[in-house]
């Protein structure tokens, strides 16, 4: 374990390379990331190993694990200070798993409300993967000896998991890892679906114009907002009874770094297709940049930047690793590598 406190706070995230980045991921995730990485050592992680969890089609996750770690540094986050790397490329996740699985009990994965939701349908067809999903999330943070962690709502029971292992394996081998404390932004933003506003704007969208990709064209971008739902009524007001004006006014004012007073100022007697059309503007001014530093980022750059991530990763994740084996007596690996 590392030992200097003097060592700059550290931030672990990461996303799942299972469909496309969107306005949601976003505006919940990356935005903060980019400020993040300024006040605290920060790893961003592609988590293509939690991708498998259920099937993939093996070269779409290859080509969307590059387009996301592309998306990550078009989006602002700078691989000179954060760390960026693909979680496959670094097989301590899946050696600490397994060490971790030893001391997890059956009865807390089972009491994970993700895995219950997924597997209602098809328990007996679940993979284990599946079951195992909040171990290797734990692993994936303790590795890096994490202080704080940005989570949403799905993922605060994992990280309650997290937290009770660290403490656990403290206890019964002595202190390894730091005990992370869940991150949440003071301005949260949770971007509901443009086709239904009771859910979250996910990749997963069953209706293709529920979501704004990143790498959306300006004509698509501009056809999801007009198809966008809206609730009746006609006034142009934050309201929490009204979820669909809402969710469309708080993309604006977050895309547009407006207050939402100056928001509904702007918007006074206006109809919802303009409101609509200003937005699908603000949006696609937004992407436009982005979208051209990602076709901008080369094989060769992403080759390297992925390559110095992993080998920065894997300097602490085998610090730690070791550290676990030695603590656990698992010495034979140790000895041959000394």
């Amino acid at each position: 374990m590392e030992h200097n406190e003097s060592r700059m706070r550290r931030i672990f995230s990461g996303v799942k390379p299972t469909g496309p980045i969107h306005l949601g991921n976003y505006l919940g995730a990356l935005r903060n990331w980019v400020e993040l990485q300024h006040q605290y050592e920060s790893f961003f992680c592609i988590v293509d190993l939690h991708a498998i969890t259920v099937s993939q089609d093996s070269q779409e996750l290859a080509a969307r694990t590059r387009e996301i770690a592309r998306l990550y540094i078009a989006t602002g986050i700078d691989p000179k200070i954060s760390t960026i790397f693909v979680q496959s490329d670094v097989s301590e996740h899946a050696e600490l798993t397994w060490m971790l699985n030893c001391i997890t009990r059956v009865g807390e994965l089972e009491r994970m409300t993700q895995f219950k939701d997924k597997a209602r349908r098809q328990r007996e067809s679940a993979g284990v993967g599946l079951f195992d999903y909040p171990v290797l999330m734990a692993a994936d943070i303790l590795l890096y000896q994490t202080d704080l962690v940005p989570v949403g709502e799905d993922q605060k029971q994992h990280l309650e998991l997290t937290r009770d292992l660290a403490i656990r394996f403290n206890r019964d081998y002595g202190e390894t890892f730091r005990v992370p404390d869940p991150f949440i932004p003071k301005v949260g933003a949770r971007i509901m679906s443009l086709s239904d506003s009771t859910k979250k704007m996910s990749k997963s969208d069953e209706s293709p114009n529920g979501c704004i990709e990143l790498l959306d064209t300006a004509e698509t971008v501009r056809r999801k907002f007009k198809r966008a739902v809206t609730d009746s009524g006609t006034e142009i007001k934050f309201d929490e009874s009204r979820p669909a004006i809402t969710n469309l006014l708080s993309i604006y004012q977050l895309l547009t770094g407006k207050q939402p007073e100056d928001v509904e100022a702007h918007f006074a007697g206006q109809g919802y297709a303009q409101l609509k059309n200003e937005l699908a503007d603000v949006t696609v001014e937004f992407l436009r940049p982005v979208q051209e530093r990602v076709e901008n980022i080369s094989d060769q750059e992403l080759d390297r930047i992925l390559d110095d991530g992993r080998r920065r990763a894997q300097e602490i994740a085998r610090q730690t690793l070791d550290d676990v084996k030695r603590r656990m007596g698992l010495q034979g690996a140790l000895r041959a590598r000394a």
